[in-house]
């Protein structure tokens, strides 16, 4: 009982200071993540009604637009008979994950989409002013929900490439060893879409304190196409500190239904365990088991992903703009000029595009939608910018 209270007071006091931060922040806000000029120009719009949002072309928050197969949407259609109970069958889905990955269900933690998976994380390893050493930018919800509960961030700055920086890195973590509370590495990472090759996760797992927790966010593993790239899971299976973030949101289509889940040592998902929230209703459970098993309709969408990224980038540079070699479902061009007021403008034409990744002012986050919604971003594209000549990027550069 004693080990009880003493979690649930630390959960307690963590989601205190979480929900006084999210409290002063509008709902279309915390998805934004845009800074001032992305909170003022949501404020000035208001809230779009459901008509304006389905005219647009939504290529900003890294979705399946071609959303779950038939096999998943039948799997959530059956599951509705259980929505009036508590006890309710579930589609076995921590077995049917565990089972996925080879490991035992002891090893597997659910989340609300793999959101909720870094925040527990978050409030698992942070609480008491601990820090996270990260790069930057990389996936800012890590590095936000520190700041909601008075913890704090040493990020990296990505190399000239836009790489991890993983010796300095690996480097910071032990330097501030007694301070850090966990390490995280997104892979591949959000925005820049470049994959941390194997060798080099294997140097930040094997040189950092052993005792030292890894969260690996491997949110957009199924889209990479490298074999320089391998998931860490393998070392949870050798009982490494290490903490695997997958997620239903992408490839599988359900970000709107909220699934995702820890890999990890049993003995971490019990530190863990405390702090979820166990809110995951029993429609996205059954989708998520059946999503699983339907490993073609991943496949097609991986397929298709991969066929528009490359066609949109090669469009996009044969137009004069860079683009940065991405091995996920979205992409960053740079645009040469800040990137806030483009994304307004392209708001004007109906689509909708990534926020702005501070330092990276100058690149636009676009996601990969239907080849009828990259028409029309291209379209879009080209109304805003001038096309420009190799000169003109000498000049410019």
């Amino acid at each position: 009982m004693a080990r009880h209270a003493v979690s649930r007071r630390n959960f307690m006091g963590g989601m205190a200071a979480a929900v006084g931060y999210l409290s002063t922040r509008p709902g279309a806000e915390l998805w934004a993540q845009g800074g001032p000029a992305a909170v003022a120009a949501q404020r000035a719009r208001g809230p779009m009604t459901p008509e304006q949002y389905d005219r647009m072309a939504k290529i900003s928050s890294n979705e399946n637009n071609w959303g779950p197969p038939e096999s998943v949407m039948k799997a959530m259609n059956n599951a509705w008979k259980y929505v009036g109970r508590y006890g309710y069958p579930d589609g076995n889905i921590v077995q049917r994950i565990a089972e996925h990955h080879g490991v035992k269900a002891e090893n597997i933690l659910l989340g609300a989409g793999s959101g909720e998976i870094l925040d527990v994380v978050g409030t698992t390893f942070l609480l008491g002013g601990k820090k996270v050493v990260g790069a930057d930018p990389s996936y800012g919800s890590v590095y936000q929900h520190a700041t909601a509960i008075k913890a704090e961030a040493i990020k990296v700055p990505l190399l000239a490439d836009f790489q991890q920086n993983t010796s300095a890195m690996i480097e910071a973590a032990n330097k501030h060893a007694a301070e850090v509370g966990f390490y995280y590495l997104c892979n591949p990472n959000n925005p820049t879409g470049i994959v941390v090759p194997k060798q080099e996760v294997k140097q930040i797992i094997d040189n950092l304190p052993k005792d030292m927790p890894i969260l690996i966010d491997e949110a957009y593993h199924h889209f990479v196409n490298t074999p320089n790239y391998e998931t860490a899971i393998p070392y949870v299976l050798e009982g490494r500190p290490v903490i695997v973030a997958r997620t239903f949101s992408k490839i599988a289509g359900l970000a709107a239904m909220r699934l995702g889940y820890a890999v990890a040592p049993a003995p971490i998902i019990q530190k863990m365990r405390p702090f979820a929230m166990n809110s995951i209703n029993v429609l996205v459970k059954h989708g998520g088991a059946a999503s699983l098993l339907d490993t073609a309709a991943q496949a097609e969408v991986k397929s298709k992903v991969i066929a528009l990224r490359t066609k949109t980038s090669d469009d996009l540079k044969a137009y004069g703009y860079d683009v940065i070699p991405s091995e996920t479902n979205f992409f960053m061009v740079h645009l040469g000029r800040q990137v806030q007021p483009v994304i307004e403008e392209f708001r004007q034409k109906e689509v909708l595009v990534g926020r702005p990744f501070p330092p990276m002012l100058e690149h636009l986050r676009v996601s990969i939608g239907t080849a009828e919604e990259m028409d029309r971003f291209m379209v879009a594209f080209k109304q805003i910018f001038p096309a420009k000549t190799r000169q003109t990027n000498v000049a410019q550069g």
